[in-house]
């Protein structure tokens, strides 16, 4: 199994802390905006005398609010197509174990969210990588770079729109090729749409469940974690019209039992918040979003594409090795007593050699801290000893 990029140096940010250096986490996509109330008071007022087994797929109740949720979102999918999973890591790793055999293979764009290469070990599945590039901020790569790269053993790819760790949005034009494509070779698309509701710049969120064509092709990875401000909570949903994948993935679901029960109180009642509370909290992201790229790109030597959704973006970094400057961040540098965590962008590859000058950063903290964060940083790259030149 491979170290998390994101987790992996966390021995040296508690470190840095005992040594009293106050450390600003930009390393972990956890939101710091406040779960809705009305999900904290479900909890708080459930009258629950038995914390009993749901059933294996979620609460019926929860998947009827989820489907309702979704056609909001214009995605028409019925209670039956919504598994209730524990967290999306769940959902991912019961799609794997569905559709795919010990030695089978899932083309993935990289970089991409480093748990996936975990999950595909977990199951015996090989990830192949396509390469996309920070110079045009991680497009799609030319489909036939995809298409080049199915085999026999080829059961589907994998796309997280918006994207962890780069931000991109896929667009329709994009989404349409890669739909084409598994129709024609008899692929699965898996999508993980966790990000939905972060997108800025006045562009829309274009779904794989969309798409008519791709009915029995379509898997959706969905989460309430970064949604609803919920990370704790371990509730995602997998999300499917193939009825075959569907009652496949529920055998997995019945193995592990049910998904929790209090969590599941809760994102029902999540379910109702308004649509206010996106407005203001993608707002705010925007704000944060601008502060963190436009002032990194201010630095010189390093280039940060503009993201169009979720809260993170990578960076090329003029440093000799993004891992090395991380740990360097933590162990030896600070400025006014404060210093960061990053994540090196190596981990969210496949292939060793990418990625070595690149870091994500979430952009989850507040304005003023992001300010900080980048001056932090700005200081330390005129003192890094790696500087890269």
């Amino acid at each position: 199994m491979p170290e998390s990029p994101i987790r992996k140096l966390v021995p040296f940010a508690e470190a840095a802390e005992a040594e009293g250096k106050k450390v600003h986490y930009l390393n972990i996509g956890q939101p710091d905006i406040e779960t809705p109330k009305g999900a904290r008071d479900a909890v708080k007022k459930a009258n629950v005398d038995i914390l009993a087994y749901s059933h294996s797929a979620g609460n019926e109740s929860l998947r009827e609010g989820l489907a309702d949720y979704y056609r909001k979102n214009n995605i028409d999918v019925e209670a039956s197509d919504v598994m209730v999973t524990t967290g999306g890591s769940e959902a991912l790793t019961f799609a794997f174990g569905a559709i795919m055999d010990e030695g089978d293979e899932v083309i993935v764009p990289e970089p991409f969210y480093a748990n996936y290469n975990g999950f595909a070990i977990q199951n015996g599945v090989k990830v192949v990588p396509v390469e996309a590039t920070i110079q045009n901020g991680f497009a799609l790569p030319p489909i036939e770079r995809f298409e080049d790269l199915i085999t026999e053993q080829t059961k589907a790819i994998l796309i997280c729109n918006p994207g962890n760790p780069t931000g991109y949005l896929y667009s329709p034009e994009e989404i349409a090729k890669l739909a084409e494509l598994v129709v024609r070779y008899n692929l699965f698309l898996i999508a993980d749409e966790v990000y939905r509701e972060f997108v800025y710049d006045g562009v829309k969120h274009y779904s794989i469940m969309s798409i008519p064509q791709l009915k029995d092709h379509a898997i959706m990875i969905d989460s309430v974690s970064k949604r609803y401000s919920m990370c704790g909570a371990r509730i995602g949903m997998l999300v499917s019209r193939n009825t075959i994948f569907m009652r496949t993935a529920l055998k997995f679901a019945q193995a592990r039992l049910s998904p929790p029960t209090y969590a599941q109180i809760a994102v029902e009642a999540a379910l109702d918040t308004p649509d206010t509370y996106f407005t203001e909290v993608n707002d705010e992201y925007v704000e944060r979003r601008n502060i963190l790229v436009e002032g990194l790109n201010s630095i010189e030597g390093v280039f940060c594409p503009m993201p169009k959704g979720a809260f993170y973006a990578v960076a090329q970094l003029p440093v000799d090795d993004a891992d090395r400057f991380a740990q360097w961040l933590l162990q030896s540098f600070d400025y006014e007593g404060e210093t960061v965590m990053i994540a090196p962008a190596s981990g969210f590859y496949a292939q060793p050699r990418l990625g070595k000058r690149q870091a994500r950063l979430a952009y989850v903290l507040n304005k003023e801290t992001l300010k900080k964060s980048v001056e932090i940083i700005r200081r330390a790259l005129e003192e890094y000893p790696g500087r890269y030149v």
